[in-house]
């Protein structure tokens, strides 16, 4: 009996030894499968960036603007259809269509607007609280209220000024020194515009100091362009436009008088003078939209606050010329013009 006992204590044994073997066995199993599944990569989602753009209407300067800002977010990795969703929205000059839209802006979850033109500036400012907003194309963001000052914006704005004062001054004086039969400077401006008054003062104020006379032609809209244009023919001895939206709109029509009746026609923008004005001194507004796109990658990207991030303004000003736009107004390029041009090879245009 005892015998008996004896060995059916020791198959027991044996069995539970054999169980806890198993489950040590499969408790380091476990343990190893854990241990391989920790060491692979957590997969983690890419960062989904939403941008929203106002723009006040189309036209070659501002479309570039654009460009160049959505441009320099590629350069840095946020590209559209990837990583990034852009709501761009055109007022078409319509006031209605631009409080509209920073209305929405408003109420949105983008991560930053991008407002182009003094206009979409002012009603996005107005609008947007929260949210960071980029500012570009806007002539003086001081007189327009967009900010505050221009070295600590603060709050939730900053951006890039398209104006040097300087380069305003710049074009009155090559006028003065170059034309001296330019007695009379035509300007046809919708003076509902902040940046094109600002801009035509400092154009008035500059002639004066030559003896010449800068003489207006107001406009409210596009369509009324053309015949403010006509309005100057016989009254001025040449044509200058600012960066004013809803001229620039409609300056084919002013090209056309221009080289229909030999009168030489200067712009304060690049895009124009490509399109046929004579001259201007300034730079490409697709840099001028880098620039701010670069503030933007700031932003989304490093942290920054707009709060903290001086506006620009464009430092590399140079002479453009426009070749054939010469011959269209009767204009006789001299050398001494062609030597106020820094960079020939991109500023004077054939």
């Amino acid at each position: 009996m005892l015998k008996r006992k004896a060995i059916t204590s020791f198959v027991l044994a044996a069995i539970l030894l054999t169980a806890v073997g198993c489950g040590q066995k499969n408790s380091a199993d476990s343990t190893d499968k854990q241990g391989a599944d920790a060491s692979q990569p957590a997969k983690t989602e890419q960062k989904m960036y939403k941008i929203g753009i106002s723009q006040i209407v189309e036209h070659p300067s501002l479309d570039a603007t654009r460009q160049g800002f959505i441009a320099a977010l590629k350069d840095a990795g946020i590209t559209e259809g990837t990583n990034l969703k852009i709501d761009y929205n055109n007022a078409q000059g319509d006031q209605t269509n631009n409080l509209s839209i920073a209305q929405k802006f408003a109420s949105s979850d983008n991560d930053l607007i991008y407002a182009i033109a003094t206009p979409s500036a002012q009603a996005v400012v107005q609008q947007v609280k929260k949210t960071p907003v980029l500012f570009a194309a806007v002539t003086d963001p001081l007189s327009a209220k967009v900010v505050s000052n221009l070295d600590k914006p603060g709050g939730n704005v900053s951006g890039a000024s398209d104006t040097n004062p300087e380069a305003i001054t710049k074009l009155m004086d090559f006028i003065s020194s170059n034309f001296p039969k330019v007695k009379n400077v035509g300007l046809v401006i919708n003076e509902g515009e902040p940046n094109a008054v600002v801009m035509g003062k400092i154009a008035e104020d500059a002639l004066a100091k030559h003896g010449i006379k800068l003489i207006k032609a107001p406009v409210t809209n596009t369509s009324e362009v053309k015949q403010a244009g006509q309005s100057l023919i016989g009254r001025v001895d040449a044509l200058y436009i600012t960066l004013d939206n809803t001229v620039v709109s409609g300056v084919d029509t002013l090209l056309q008088i221009a080289k229909d009746k030999h009168i030489p026609f200067f712009s304060s923008d690049r895009d124009t003078v490509e399109k046929g004005a004579f001259a201007t001194f300034g730079f490409k507004y697709y840099d001028h939209g880098y620039q701010v796109g670069q503030m933007a990658v700031d932003i989304l990207k490093n942290g920054k606050k707009p709060a903290d991030m001086k506006v620009t303004v464009p430092d590399k000003l140079d002479l453009i010329l426009n070749m054939k736009a010469a011959k269209d107004q009767g204009i006789e390029v001299t050398e001494a013009m062609k030597a106020i041009v820094k960079d020939k090879e991109k500023n004077i245009i054939q």
